[in-house]
């Protein structure tokens, strides 16, 4: 997760302020900072205990509650016309209590226990939103191993080098990867796993690109897919059903049940220790792992949660992925914090099973970046809901959090005015930070809801230093670089002190005290009150729909192409997705370049770059969703006296060259 989002003015709240706070930094009171550093405030206290002896005890206060509620996809007759009606799948619906939640991660977690896992041991989890993943992530926690979500998007490739650089020996994954805005078509996931075991009949494991893999484990889902055609999984005898890690469902509660048994770790489980892992790149061959330990995910969620005001009777529908800090902290760990019960319309984002699920169990919270609450709003003119529901939302939706990207004021009027989400509020963060490190209120003034991303986090220090000389606080109302330091901070990047050091330093406080900051490489302003304004990025991070892009992966694929001489990928607005990915290419000496194959002077027998062939490198070595929306062959680059490419230049000239349609 990156970036914070501008807030829509919303109805003032009755609850007490989260409050004008007396900061070491410089905040007195009636007065303001003087520079840019402030302290979060020191309440609520943090939270000392494991997830999972968090957990324990949220079950005993709300066992009966909901916790989770999940629905499969489903989809209209004439998205699948050559299936027949009857083929159809619908909707079912899976609840889960804080109870059955606690007995069913127990009984996957004794599973895991016998195909080997231990503590410390990585498991990766390549899974849409589900109740599986639901489960799976508290039976991981249980026994002490650490979580690695995938994102179910990720090609082979980017599998194999997630799984290496990890060591990981157990994988769950789906038999199908369900898509976005693509509900029951989704991606059959049967080549890939061929790939990486290339005898799936043997009976067992052997996985010559990771020698570590010693366990798949596979969700069939393949029955919400009719056209997947993934075979039966008692064919493919190296895999391993999920259904084998459960008892029968209904043998859950039995006082006998192996569900009933307590999960003892290994040995001690610190609350200090890394239990999840989160990709912050999709990149194939150097992807950068951050570790988070309790303390960093236990909290934030509890403090967002108590921010945003939630309380056990909320029911906060999700769409945006657990794969992701949007999903699995500001959602999962928020509301299994407070007793509140999370919502999953669908695997993977689908905007109608959204809003039908907030309407049909009358939510009082929604989720999402700009593109899924765009989406959502289409379908209501003309209306694709019913009717009364629509004008239903404003009178039981109230709370809600956008996070991950840029959303226009505008859209977020709308929000407030067709969806009744009065008590909207912005997050800005990033992985490394656990993710959350400023945020706002649903009590804070209108112009601050409006061009801030709130203040510091409780228990956070946030500052605005010189890019240049980080040593240096800048004035207030001055733009620099945001760092944050507190609880949340990653414990490192798994394997690469580097890279670590590059954005994690310990440095001494003014009473000398040593303070480990974590860089967030974004531009950022404070006021004299503590509120932060993201003004621009000092990293040249693209924010597509939520997701960060980095340029240099793009760029360090399409240097791979034989036609391509060099690339340069900035960011261009983009009215959907925020932004949109766009390259500047300058072709091989001798390469036509479509466009300007008449122009050029070039052999009859040149070979052609077109915009087509760089879009298609890049799925094919990267994912889809890292391709250029925007393709310009150019002969040259604007470059500073020393040789380097000024990409301000080239944003500038993108943004133009979209604009005029280019």
């Amino acid at each position: 997760m990156s970036r914070g989002i501008r807030a829509l003015p919303l109805r003032a709240s009755s609850r007490p302020s989260v409050g004008e706070r007396t900061y070491k930094s410089g905040v007195v009171s009636g007065g303001g900072l003087t520079t840019s550093i402030s302290q979060g405030p020191r309440e609520p206290s943090l939270l000392s205990q494991t997830i999972p002896e968090h957990f324990s005890s949220i079950v005993s206060q709300f066992g009966d509650r909901p916790a989770v509620i999940c629905r499969s996809p489903t989809t209209a007759r004439d998205a699948l016309p050559s299936i027949p009606a009857s083929g159809i799948p619908g909707a079912s619906e899976r609840v889960l209590s804080y109870y059955a939640l606690d007995l069913e991660s127990n009984a996957i977690a004794h599973s895991l226990r016998s195909l080997g896992v231990k503590k410390g041991d990585r498991v990766a989890v390549s899974l849409g939103n589900c109740a599986e993943f639901a489960a799976l992530t508290y039976a991981i926690f249980k026994l002490g191993a650490i979580l690695v979500p995938l994102n179910p998007g990720f090609n082979v490739k980017q599998v194999t080098a997630a799984l290496n650089h990890l060591g990981v020996e157990l994988l769950v994954i789906g038999a199908v990867t369900d898509l976005a805005y693509k509900p029951c078509r989704g991606r059959s996931n049967l080549p890939l796993l061929q790939t990486i075991v290339p005898d799936l009949e043997s009976g067992r494991v052997e996985a010559p690109e990771i020698p570590t893999l010693k366990t798949v484990v596979v969700v069939d889902n393949a029955a919400s897919h009719p056209l997947s055609c993934f075979p039966a999984l008692s064919s493919l005898r190296s895999l391993t059903s999920f259904k084998s890690l459960l008892p029968d469902l209904g043998d859950l509660r039995g006082s006998s049940s192996v569900a009933s048994r307590q999960i003892i770790p290994d040995s001690p489980i610190s609350a200090s220790e890394t239990i999840n892992i989160q990709f912050t790149s999709g990149t194939t061959s150097q992807p950068k792992a951050a570790m988070l330990s309790h303390t960093n995910i236990l909290n934030n969620g509890f403090f967002i949660a108590h921010r945003m005001g939630l309380e056990p009777s909320d029911l906060i529908v999700c769409p945006p992925p657990l794969f992701h800090c949007f999903g699995s902290v500001l959602g999962y760990m928020a509301t299994a914090t407070t007793g509140a019960a999370i919502l999953f319309p669908s695997p993977a984002f689908d905007p109608l099973a959204t809003l039908r699920m907030a309407a049909e169990h009358k939510a009082t919270g929604l989720y999402g970046v700009a593109t899924m609450f765009v989406a959502m709003l289409e379908l209501l003119h003309p209306p694709t809901v019913p009717e009364e529901h629509i004008r239903a939302f404003p009178t039981h939706l109230r709370k809600g959090i956008a996070a991950g990207s840029s959303v226009p004021e505008s859209l977020l009027r709308k929000l407030y005015d067709t969806l009744g989400l009065s008590d909207l509020v912005i997050c800005y963060g990033m992985t490394e930070t656990s993710p959350v490190s400023c945020m706002t209120s649903p009590d804070d003034p209108f112009a601050k809801r409006t061009a801030s991303v709130g203040k510091a986090m409780p228990h956070t220090k946030v500052k605005v230093v010189d890019p240049d000389d980080r040593s240096r606080v800048v004035p207030i109302g001055q733009r620099g670089e945001l760092a944050a330091a507190g609880y949340l901070v990653m414990r490192g990047y798994w394997g690469d002190e580097e890279r670590t050091g590059e954005v994690r330093t310990v440095e001494k406080d003014e009473d000398g005290n040593e303070v480990v900051w974590l860089y967030s490489g974004d531009e950022a302003s404070m006021d004299e009150q503590g509120y932060v304004e993201i003004t621009g990025r000092i990293k040249d991070l693209i924010i597509r729909g939520g997701e960060n892009i980095r340029p240099l992966e793009i760029e360090n694929c399409l240097f791979q192409h034989p036609l391509v001489a060099e690339v340069s990928v900035v960011g261009v607005p983009d009215e959907r997705y925020g932004e949109s990915v766009g390259a500047f290419v300058i072709a091989h000496e001798g390469v036509e370049v479509e466009g300007e194959e008449l122009a050029r002077e070039q052999p009859g027998n040149a070979e052609l770059l077109t915009r087509e062939s760089v879009r298609e490198w890049v799925r094919t070595h990267l994912s889809n969703h890292l391709a250029p929306k925007h393709v310009w062959f150019v002969h040259e680059y604007p470059k500073t006296a020393s040789g380097k490419i000024q990409k301000f230049k080239l944003r500038d000239m993108a943004t133009a060259l979209a604009k005029a349609g280019k």
